[in-house]
């Protein structure tokens, strides 16, 4: 599959799972236990923070590896930097004090300064948010993809 195709891809898997949201109380979203079963992790709740796991699950469906892990900021050392996003590259965002962060994937750039990047765990659920693009620590994509 080319690298055009497969973040594409990503973007149609992500996308079907928009509106996927934790359950409030002692029951647990299914689907995202699912999603938190892709890192070494393997919590199973939907309590524990799942961006990470999402981005893993979603990547494990085209058959590519993530990082295997539930920490965002670790995509930091996954494929390669790209100098611009491109739509369903991965992006990885300031949260809180490091090693916090946020990761998801990028959708577009809005006129305002913003980004649009589809992810898990925004909110409580997987949906498209907007971030301020001085928060990006990077964007990256699977090794190979500088070749197209």
């Amino acid at each position: 599959m080319i690298w055009e195709e497969l973040r594409k891809r990503c973007l149609e898997i992500a996308t079907a799972e928009i509106g996927t949201k934790e359950i409030r109380g002692d029951q647990d979203n299914p689907r995202i236990v699912e999603y938190q079963q892709c890192t070494l992790l393997k919590a199973t709740d939907d309590e524990t923070p799942w961006c990470s796991s999402f981005c893993n699950w979603v990547l494990k469906q085209l058959g590519v590896e993530g990082t295997g892990s539930a920490r965002a900021r670790l995509w930091l050392r996954w494929g390669v930097a790209l100098d611009e996003p491109l739509p369903g590259c991965i992006v990885v965002l300031k949260r809180g004090k490091p090693p916090s962060g946020h990761v998801g994937f990028f959708v577009r750039k809005a006129p305002d300064g913003l980004i649009k990047v589809l992810g898990g765990n925004q909110s409580d659920c997987v949906k498209v948010s907007s971030y301020r693009e001085a928060d990006v620590l990077g964007y990256r994509w699977i090794v190979d993809a500088a070749r197209g």
